[in-house]
């Protein structure tokens, strides 16, 4: 069979004329960018929301996965600097806050550091802790992210669907697990805001200040009732803390 086409990283999921800010969301391991469509309607004007369509799930689902964090971030460089010029805020949730760390790195390294970058759920930059969840038996691997909430119970109940998404999950898996910092790069500058969920089996909520290590600009936490997947509660709340809460 042959590779299907590429349809490109960028989903824009809210547009407005001469953005002043592009609201770019990376989404978490087997997810896709419409997982932040809710994000719309919170939206001020003069805010345009884009999601990353990661290869492997949804209209890119035939595409060859990539399990590279670097890789991912350099692809979605290269289409955010062909739209039109606007200040960047990035979030980022569980692997797509490297994903975004890495963006907002290479963004900086152009001179384009972004206005925020925003970490959601996930471990410092190298601080994964259960990095062998990917090589798990089939039986292990679903149980272990059926306890973390937030896949569709109709997929974990259905042996012929959690075969049509493991390859995915376990690339995205391994591309968390082997993500390592660069060493020796020059911290960001720009504010760094990170969200923990309350209960999170995955991210205790003290190793979170680690992320402050990777700017030298202001460091904020928020923690946020809803656990790993704590994004779905209070959308518009959560919009406006990623905004700054400050005009646009």
């Amino acid at each position: 069979m042959s590779r299907a086409r590429e349809r490109g990283w960028m989903r824009t999921l809210a547009a407005a004329e001469d953005p002043v800010v592009r609201l770019v969301c990376f989404p978490h391991s087997g997810g896709s960018a419409t997982a932040f469509h809710g994000w719309a309607a919170a939206l001020p004007p003069g805010v345009e929301l884009v999601g990353v369509q990661y290869p492997g799930r949804g209209d890119r689902f035939g595409e060859q996965l990539v399990d590279d964090v670097a890789e991912m971030a350099g692809r979605v460089v290269a289409e955010l600097l062909r739209l039109p010029p606007a200040e960047h805020v990035l979030f980022g949730h569980s692997l797509g806050a490297l994903v975004a760390y890495e963006t907002a790195m290479l963004l900086r390294d152009i001179g384009g550091e972004p206005r925020r970058l925003c970490a959601s759920a996930c471990l410092p930059p190298g601080g994964m802790k259960n990095r062998d969840i990917h090589l798990a038996s089939d039986d292990e691997f679903w149980e272990t992210l059926a306890a973390l909430g937030g896949i569709d119970p109709g997929i974990i109940e259905n042996a012929e669907m959690r075969e049509l998404f493991t390859p995915t999950l376990r690339s995205d898996l391994r591309a968390h697990a082997q993500y390592r910092p660069r060493v020796g790069t020059t911290p960001l500058s720009c504010p760094v805001s990170c969200y923990h969920g309350d209960g999170d089996p995955l991210v205790d909520q003290d190793t979170m200040a680690g992320w402050a290590a990777v700017t030298s600009g202001a460091y904020t936490l928020r923690v946020r009732p809803g656990g790993h997947f704590h994004v779905s509660s209070d959308v518009p709340g959560l919009v406006e803390d990623v905004l700054g809460r400050e005009p646009v």
